[in-house]
């Protein structure tokens, strides 16, 4: 099953709760998460029916002692670690707050385990990341996509004073996720670090081809004039097989115009776009030009072709591939920020690619070759490969 998250009024880890909650998720599941992390202090959930102007949804409240821990992210790891739950929903918790770290410690100039978690190391905090985990592998999410994010406005108080809306650390993982964002429809904080945090490191940000099967409605906290819900899509996705191959001969255009044909294509979300140079009939010099694309968009990508280039038809046929995972990452280099691609196997980190378009404008900034700060990305790679 996929989800697609509908985040039209922003999202925070009780959105996320109340979501999988409404989606079939026990409440007493979510309970016996809490208490297999074995917490310092006793804590319960309970969930309610309510409606958010003419809208019904489930509103989950996270019940946790008032006093407010501040804690590095080596005690959230701890804590996470020592948990009896399966290893997979331990390690995507323990992604999201690592993401997070790294976030608060760029805005605030220090390093990932120096940074005080101040909210977002509450227990409530910690329960909304490991109960979103745990309750996207029991309802059956193996892949989850996001809209683009209203991020609200105004100003907010936290443990550092007063803040500006959205929170410098929100900015900063939307920023390294190359997150979309969207008008908000009011002010207010919409997006909490904790509901960016989540998915920037579990979400891709694009609506997928899906079959729908329910939708869940999770309740915010805030009476907002408009419905303050989060909205998940529950589905099918297309079969592992449902990707096309198209394909056309062109023996008569400018080849100025392959570029910007090429560009369309790909703004459209074709996966890959290639020519291919041929000889024929007449012993004419051409181009095959190929389009990789999902079955559920052959019909525009069949559309751009023929409107914009010469040919008259176009071929397609059923293909299928096998797909590594992939993550991306930001380290600090000698020279600057370079974001990282990640190849997984197995759940396992096999290879770093430093992006070059971050090297490039590295290297300008700081006058230095392009090799230099590559191969100063790709050293910090190899950390992450060696650890697997």
């Amino acid at each position: 099953m996929i989800g697609y998250v509908d985040a039209a009024s922003g999202a925070s880890g009780d959105m996320f709760l109340s979501c999988l909650v409404d989606g079939g998720w026990p409440i007493e599941q979510l309970q016996g998460v809490i208490d297999r992390l074995k917490l310092p202090e006793a804590c319960r959930v309970t969930a309610e029916r309510v409606m958010r102007g003419p809208v019904q949804a489930t509103h989950v409240n996270v019940e946790t002692p008032h006093a407010h821990a501040h804690r590095h992210l080596h005690h959230i790891r701890g804590i996470i670690e020592a948990a009896d739950l399966d290893q997979a929903v331990k390690a995507r918790a323990i992604a999201i707050f690592t993401r997070l770290a790294n976030a608060e410690a760029k805005v605030h100039g220090t390093t990932p385990e120096k940074i005080h978690f101040h909210e977002v190391g509450a227990l409530d905090a910690i329960i909304d990341v490991v109960g979103t985990s745990a309750g996207l592998s029991a309802i059956g999410v193996e892949k989850l996509y996001a809209s683009a994010l209203p991020l609200g406005s105004g100003w907010i108080t936290c443990e550092h004073g007063q803040i500006p809306i959205p929170a410098p650390a929100t900015l900063e993982l939307l920023a390294t996720a190359g997150a979309p964002v969207r008008p908000s429809p009011g002010p207010g904080e919409l997006l909490t670090p904790t509901g960016a945090a989540i998915l920037a490191e579990l979400a891709e940000f694009s609506l997928p081809p899906m079959r729908l099967v329910r939708v869940a409605t999770g309740a915010g906290t805030r009476n907002t004039p408009w419905p303050n819900v989060l909205r998940l899509w529950l589905g099918e996705g297309d079969a592992p097989g449902s990707l096309v191959e198209m394909q056309t001969n062109i023996d008569n255009m400018n080849p100025e115009f392959y570029a910007p044909v090429m560009e369309k294509l790909l703004t459209a979300g074709a996966m890959d776009v290639w020519l291919t140079p041929v000889q024929m009939k007449k012993g004419r010099p051409a181009v095959v030009l190929s389009v990789l694309t999902t079955a559920a968009a052959e019909a525009a990508m069949a559309d751009l072709l023929l409107r914009h280039t010469s040919t008259l038809g176009v071929r397609v046929h059923a293909v299928h591939r096998h797909e590594a995972a992939r993550e991306c990452r930001t380290i600090e280099t000698a020279f600057g920020a370079v974001r990282l691609k990640l190849k997984l196997l197995g759940g396992k980190v096999i290879a770093a690619t430093p992006e070059y378009e971050d090297c490039r404008t590295v290297a300008e900034t700081k006058g230095v070759a392009v090799k230099d700060v590559y191969n100063a990305a790709l050293a910090g790679g190899l950390e992450f490969v060696a650890r697997g």
